[in-house]
């Protein structure tokens, strides 16, 4: 891991977030249903910290292994658009690179979120890489930071926003907010609108 300043460096370079689902938005746990959804658990906090980097103009993105529309759904009501949920990714670097490119970004601008082998090829490649205090010891030995949160517990949240903090920018202004429906705060795009 590195130090402070080294640590707020490249914070400051971050212009965008790219996330595993499992394990780092959810605790890893899998409700498989008769018809093959897997449903997961989802922490608001969480949901509140990537919602708060859509309404400062960061990019986010989902990298994960898994195939589910509740996952799809979930991350459209924080800003997260479809086109940029990549699902079903099993070798993730090419994926984290189309998204990367598809906005002009390097990848030293963007912070990657994982926990488990499947990510530890963008977390190599990323400028911010970060991970769950639970992620295996792999993943924490190529991390930057590791959240003291575990995933689906608020690890999202700690590690927005200490990026978006370092960068003055964890600024949330209720009259940009969306508003609820649902009892979720949905996207200016979301279909549901």
């Amino acid at each position: 891991m590195l130090d402070a300043n080294e640590l707020r460096e490249r914070a400051l370079k971050i212009k965008a977030f790219a996330y595993d689902i499992d394990g780092v938005f959810t605790d890893g746990s899998l409700l498989a249903l008769p018809d093959g959804d897997l449903l997961r658990v989802f922490n608001a906090k969480d949901g509140m910290g990537a919602r708060v980097a859509y309404l400062n103009g960061f990019k986010q993105a989902i990298i994960t292994g898994g195939v589910s529309k509740s996952v799809i759904h979930r991350c459209n009501t924080l800003g997260i658009p479809t086109e940029d949920i990549y699902m079903g990714s099993r070798n993730k670097l090419p994926d984290f690179f189309k998204f990367c490119e598809k906005y002009g970004f390097q990848p030293e601008e963007v912070c990657y979120v994982g926990d488990d082998l499947p990510d530890i090829s963008i977390l190599k490649s990323c400028g911010f890489a970060a991970c769950p205090a639970d992620a295996i010891e792999e993943v924490k030995e190529v991390c930057h930071y590791v959240s003291p949160n575990n995933g689906g517990r608020g690890c999202i949240r700690n590690i927005v926003e200490f990026v978006l903090k370092n960068q003055g920018k964890f600024i949330f202004d209720s009259e940009d907010y969306d508003g609820i429906k649902g009892g979720y705060g949905l996207a200016k795009d979301h279909p549901w609108k």
